[in-house]
């Protein structure tokens, strides 16, 4: 019995798989209905009808530019490339639709010293084929305080110039001179956002202990009032 139950039932698990869920299965048996047509003139004629179909699904298509030729391109990819009509533009090709991007060449160069980055080895590289002297010399003072600067950001913490020097020294095999290298300070700024935050709360809580404060000298006020009005209505003692 429960069999016979199941087997009335269709499930989408069941069914043949999406290829464009965007547009449901209602379009996806349409153009397989398309597909089997007999004559191109029909299949032209109906074809039109579930393009524009397809644009009042998707409305937001709309925007992307050759919005007809998009839709036509995913006319064909629901045939699955089998429907054979008169499109205004030319058909796709499984290969175009399903193409595998080249892989990517990661970068297999071993670096020295990471927390300076192999940008400040190709600079290295360059400054050391500068011929002209008083060139050199500032192309290395700019190497020197970005490697401070880049030490500074990788390790959170302060650095002594000689560590630099002897760093720069050391990558550059000794070619640059660094006697006449002149390093900025670099100060850590820490995170301004706990501060806000906890400076908002103080005046959160200065805020509310002052109104508590107000609260209790009104209410004093109001007591000291009312014995004082009470006092003063009282008649005195007639004798």
């Amino acid at each position: 019995m429960t069999n016979n139950i199941e087997n009335n039932f269709d499930y989408n698990t069941s069914r043949e798989k999406l290829i464009l869920a965007e547009y449901g299965r209602n379009v996806q048996n349409m153009v397989e209905y398309i597909v089997a047509l007999p004559t191109k003139e029909e299949r032209n004629r109906y074809a039109q009808v579930v393009i524009d179909m397809m644009g009042f699904l998707n409305p937001h298509l709309r925007d992307v530019p050759d919005f007809k030729h998009k839709l036509w391109d995913h006319l064909q990819i629901i045939s699955k490339f089998r429907i054979d009509v008169d499109s205004p533009y030319p058909n796709p090709t499984q290969e175009q639709i399903n193409f595998k991007p080249e892989v990517l060449s990661y970068p297999q160069k071993r670096i020295k010293f990471k927390h300076y980055g192999h940008t400040v080895e190709l600079m290295i590289k360059k400054a050391k084929a500068i011929t002209e002297p008083e060139k050199r010399d500032q192309m290395t003072n700019s190497i020197a305080n970005f490697m401070k600067m880049a030490y500074v950001v990788w390790n959170k913490d302060h650095v002594a110039d000689d560590q630099i020097l002897s760093d720069l020294t050391e990558l550059s095999d000794g070619e640059l001179d660094v006697s006449n290298v002149v390093l900025a300070k670099v100060d850590l700024k820490p995170p301004t956002s706990n501060n806000n935050n906890n400076n908002g709360r103080s005046q959160k809580n200065s805020s509310k202990g002052g109104g508590k404060q107000n609260n209790n000298n009104n209410n004093k006020n109001r007591q000291r009032n009312h014995n004082g009005g009470g006092g003063g209505n009282r008649r005195p003692n007639q004798q």
